[in-house]
């Protein structure tokens, strides 16, 4: 079963101009899990409008990344480095949806 790991913490932030050797070896130093283990990792920026997700299809690692042009992913809270979550959950972030009564924050 592959998961994806989610990753915005503060202390913990990732600059989203590393390319996926350093993406990787960030996975494998501070979540200790192999990046080639099939798994998706997304990381996000400090505001959080922007997202990378690096991931292994079987013939190499890939990276994909989305910038918003208006307001901010709606990222789940939490205290871990790192937290497992549903490709549904993905997909609703990926897509902007919010959870119900939470706040829509527009950058100006």
């Amino acid at each position: 079963m592959r998961h994806v790991y989610l990753r915005h913490k503060r202390q913990f932030l990732v600059n989203l101009r590393q390319s996926f050797h350093e993406l990787s070896g960030w996975v494998q130093k501070h979540l200790d899990i192999d990046p080639l283990s099939g798994h998706l990792f997304v990381f996000s920026n400090r505001r959080p409008d922007r997202l990378k997700v690096l991931f292994w299809d079987d013939s190499g690692l890939g990276v994909c990344a989305k910038r918003l042009e208006q307001g901010t992913f709606a990222w789940p809270g939490g205290e871990k480095i790192a937290q497992p979550f549903r490709f549904e959950q993905l997909n609703a972030l990926i897509s902007g949806l919010k959870k119900v009564g939470e706040r829509v924050r527009l950058r100006r």
